[in-house]
């Protein structure tokens, strides 16, 4: 087990007290307070919202900032530091009215130490700054081509905020909820400049109390934070928030075991047949002694297969003919992987890319691929392969984790008659090779952004890089659908487009969909208030503690 260091070498008697009081190996000193214990496998880079790319950062950063808006729990868009918002008929402009009691937590960038009241100087001087380049922020991509780069953003008085984008982008509220968007105060990142980093300054429900950088980070309760619930208390319940930084799975499963963290985010493979049946319930050993929580999750998770034809490595491989892309789509078993590899955590993909949870319920109506070994074994007689025997395997590329998954796979295929290698590689490797189109066959997924299907779509306009167009697929018809969608404003027919578009990649099939993911959560029994979201977000604004478990 990673050992702790102790901080009685740190002369900052703060920090000596904030080790004391929420230390997660004795809970005798945070007796009476309300403290959430969650682990951070992967380490936190940063709690700077202009690079909030990955969940470790976003789940702080959800706690520490507001957004002008956000989504609740069905994917809705509804007010946050905004409390309403009007559109242009035109939908080019949109004016935001916000809050007037919103304060930034205290902080020493301010005079005496006491956070001033929030303005739409903010929230212009926060969303410039993700398009500042000298930031160099990785969500400066969520602006491009979109917002109007003179008059983007302005403030028409200290509550009155003004979006201007260059055409209409229906999508542009959900990309205002993401953690990229979080309004920060300008004097802390003047005062800190780089260690801004560790030094954030937002209005969120908790603020920074400690960070000792891969050991723990301890948020407490903002005590002026905005918020109250329908009886009228404040929000938010926690008194605090440790997270540790174990990146050992085993000791993570140790800690959640013997109580010393609330909640335990996905299960590693490596315990899940100790906890769930093959169905993915709750062993009987379990029941009772924690909570098991599932939810649809925005992620799809596929196998990518290149189709730009000028690639030399798609010049020489069967896999540029559709009909061999359509014959892998059948030949694997979708529902058995699920149950054997996955304990049914999750749904087959036997629709379109876009998972559920999304409005335009794609995956209810997209027509995709189910197991059928004979279609796919016709399919490959028909793209002129009836012996493969004399073709080079096909190379599947995968990260360790899921190398399971990907020779289950490889398996099926072979049994259509058409070989496959799986080669592991590492995470940063394979990121590599398939941003520089040296991948033909690869495992990927892709977790929504915000809660649209445009999201996913955008993994197939031709005009779009790689990222986020992995496979360089190109079709005009596509590329039509998809600028017509961007405009279309009557939600129906925007989704409906979408539809149009998903099934149109699964029938050229440069994708192999496997699962739409899922949310799961192990929680003790004295948490409350812990729910789970599409787009798997850390939400501790209601959550509360239940003394004496």
């Amino acid at each position: 087990m990673k050992q702790i260091k102790t901080f009685g070498k740190f002369c900052a008697e703060a920090l000596c007290f904030a080790f004391l009081f929420f230390s997660g190996c004795s809970r005798e000193e945070t007796s009476g307070k309300k403290v959430f214990y969650y682990n951070e496998t992967t380490g936190v880079a940063t709690l700077d919202p202009a690079f909030a790319k990955n969940q470790s950062v976003m789940w702080v950063d959800h706690q520490l900032y507001n957004t002008l808006v956000e989504t609740d729990s069905n994917l809705n868009i509804v007010p946050s530091l905004a409390k309403s918002w009007n559109i242009s008929p035109d939908r080019i402009v949109y004016t935001f009215h916000l809050r007037t009691d919103v304060y930034f937590q205290n902080n020493e960038a301010f005079p005496n130490n006491t956070g001033r009241k929030l303005t739409a100087n903010d929230v212009v001087y926060s969303l410039q700054r993700i398009m500042d380049k000298n930031i160099a922020s990785s969500g400066a991509w969520i602006f491009n081509n979109r917002i109007d780069s003179v008059n983007g953003f302005t403030a028409l008085d200290d509550s009155t905020f003004q979006l201007k984008l260059l055409r209409p982008f229906q999508p542009v509220l959900g990309i205002l909820s993401m953690q990229y968007c979080s309004i920060l105060a300008h004097e802390a990142v003047e005062k800190y400049g780089k260690d801004y980093r560790s030094h954030p300054c937002g209005t969120g429900p908790f603020q920074l109390k400690y960070w000792d950088e891969g050991q723990a980070l301890v948020l407490e309760k903002n005590t002026h934070y905005w918020e109250h619930d329908e009886h009228g208390k404040s929000l938010p319940y926690l008194d605090a928030v440790k997270i540790s930084f174990y990146n050992n799975k085993a000791t993570e499963f140790l800690e959640f075991r013997q109580g010393r963290l609330s909640f335990l985010n996905d299960i590693d493979p490596s315990f899940k047949d100790e906890i769930l049946t093959k169905k993915g319930d709750l062993r009987s050993e379990w029941q009772g002694k924690i909570i098991l929580q599932k939810h649809p999750y925005l992620n799809t998770e596929y196998f990518g297969i290149m189709v730009d034809e000028n690639n030399p490595l798609v010049k020489e491989s069967p896999l540029k003919i559709k009909a061999v892309r359509q014959a892998i789509n059948y030949a694997i078993n979708r529902r058995q992987l699920m149950m054997y590899m996955r304990s049914s955590i999750g749904t087959p993909a036997e629709a379109g890319m876009v998972p559920f949870g999304l409005p335009s319920k794609n995956a209810e109506t997209v027509k995709g691929y189910t197991y059928n070994p004979d279609t796919a074994r016709l399919l490959l007689k028909q793209a002129g392969i009836t012996d493969a025997s004399n073709l080079p395997p096909v190379k599947l590329l995968t990260i360790p984790i899921y190398a399971d998954i990907a020779s289950f796979a490889a398996k099926q295929i072979e049994d259509i008659g058409l070989k496959v290698q799986v080669e592991v590689v590492q995470k940063s490797l394979l990121l590599q090779q398939t941003a520089k189109q040296e991948a033909l066959f690869f495992r990927g997924s892709w977790i929504a952004d915000y809660p649209e299907a445009e999201n996913f779509m955008a993994m197939f306009y031709s005009k779009n890089p790689s990222p986020p167009n992995y496979t360089r697929y190109n079709n005009p018809a596509f590329d039509a659908l998809y600028n017509k969608a961007l405009e279309e404003t009557n939600d129906s027919l925007r989704y409906a487009l979408y539809r149009q578009m998903d099934q149109m990649v699964i029938n050229d099939a440069p994708v192999v969909p496997i699962w739409y993911d899922e949310v799961i959560h192990l929680i003790n029994n004295n948490i409350t208030g812990l729910e789970a979201n599409a787009l798997n977000l850390l939400e501790l604004r209601r959550v509360d503690v239940k003394a004496g478990l």
